[in-house]
């Protein structure tokens, strides 16, 4: 089970629900302000004007966003009387079954997550929309000409340290401590519906263009919403960071293999 402390008395609840709430709109903040920081550095020095910028930008500027918010959200559990570990739900001897449920889960989110996709690309473009697909989420004018050398070494920066914290954190602040901080005032079903929207808000910063936002928004806050179901009926957060952590990596690692193989000339 999640760990969690005794029932909060009524003048303990309205601080918990503050800091959530504090601590999601300080990650949505912190997302859209470095978003539009990495914009006009690109379009400075680039001239990238295209918005959002490209995802390896973006996957840069998360980290910062992920380190604050992982202090941060250190701190409020501390306040709680919680470690991190107990937080997230992670128990010796577990951990094999843990992997398993995440494997499960993995399934169980992805098959709903590519319908919304799909869906909503249909509902925008109609017949039109296996056209759409190679338009709205590639955005050639968003990519700088970089050399594979560069792209390696930006990938390094930005792509492992995504790999290892974003799943953790990002699971800490939607469906830890921001969905039980809310619950106090909103109630399960509010505290559910209200992190999963703004799950999907944070996402339209990574989507490719601005159609793309919008499909990114309904796909992320549906899966949002599944993840925060699962982590309310299972009572434990590791199984969804461990399914979490698997996308990232399988989104993530070409970012890494496409220049080592440019490099080693298999492709050009």
């Amino acid at each position: 089970m999640i760990a969690q402390p005794a029932p909060p008395s009524t003048t303990q609840s309205m601080p918990m629900a503050g800091r959530a709430w504090s601590l999601l709109m300080l990650r949505l903040g912190m997302v859209l302000v470095i978003s539009l920081l990495i914009w006009v550095i690109l379009r400075s020095a680039g001239g990238i004007s295209a918005f959002p910028p490209d995802t390896i930008w973006a996957t840069l500027g998360l980290l910062p966003v992920n380190i604050v918010c992982l202090l941060l959200v250190a701190r409020f559990y501390r306040h709680q009387g919680l470690s991190l570990r107990a937080a997230m739900g992670v128990q010796h001897g577990r951990i094999v079954k843990d992997i398993g449920w995440g494997l499960l889960w993995l399934i169980v989110l992805n098959v709903p997550f590519a319908l919304a996709v799909s869906g909503t690309v249909w509902l925008m473009y109609g017949t039109q929309a296996p056209e759409a697909f190679g338009t709205i989420f590639v955005n050639p004018a968003a990519q700088a000409p970089l050399s594979p050398t560069w792209l390696l070494l930006i990938g390094l920066i930005a792509v492992i340290p995504f790999i290892v914290l974003n799943a953790p954190v990002e699971e800490l602040v939607f469906r830890g401590y921001g969905l039980n901080g809310l619950q106090t005032g909103l109630g399960r079903v509010g505290a559910i519906m209200t992190t999963s929207l703004l799950f999907g808000a944070q996402h339209i910063f990574f989507a490719a263009t601005v159609p793309g936002m919008l499909v990114y928004f309904v796909a992320f806050t549906v899966w949002g919403g599944i993840a925060a179901i699962i982590v309310t009926k299972q009572g434990r957060l590791l199984p969804i960071i461990i399914a979490h952590w698997m996308i990232n990596f399988m989104l993530s690692a070409p970012a890494l293999v496409l220049p080592i193989l440019m490099l080693a000339g298999v492709v050009t």
